[in-house]
């Protein structure tokens, strides 16, 4: 298991996740496609928020199951709790220090459809 910090752009927001990068998703829904990240998902208890929690911004939509969060400062997602089945979070892996993005293959999801 490889511990990540992860930060915002302007590193107001700070968190670290407990993981193995050997999925990452691009999704087609209307949110993702527009933001392009590439997500990774993690169990609760291999996701800490470290500081900035007064800095996140919430936004829901559709069945509002997931929680997407932005930082208010430099408007950068670093991740999203989603509860559609069970909770999860799931990360922007571009926000990951030391993950090379480039080196990942995406699965593509249909959250259009969801």
């Amino acid at each position: 298991m490889t511990r990540y910090r992860g930060t915002c752009h302007c590193g107001a927001v700070e968190f670290q996740v407990e993981t193995e990068l050997d999925r990452v998703v691009r999704c087609n829904c209307s949110l993702c496609r527009r933001r392009g990240s590439l997500m990774h998902y993690v169990p609760p208890e291999r996701f800490a928020l470290l500081s900035g929690g007064d800095r996140l911004v919430q936004y829901q939509f559709n069945t509002r199951t997931a929680t997407h969060f932005f930082c208010e400062n430099c408007g950068v997602f670093p991740f999203f709790r989603s509860d559609a089945v069970e909770e999860v979070y799931v990360v922007n892996v571009a926000c990951l220090e030391g993950a090379d993005v480039s080196a990942l293959e995406p699965e593509r999801i249909d959250g259009a459809s969801y």
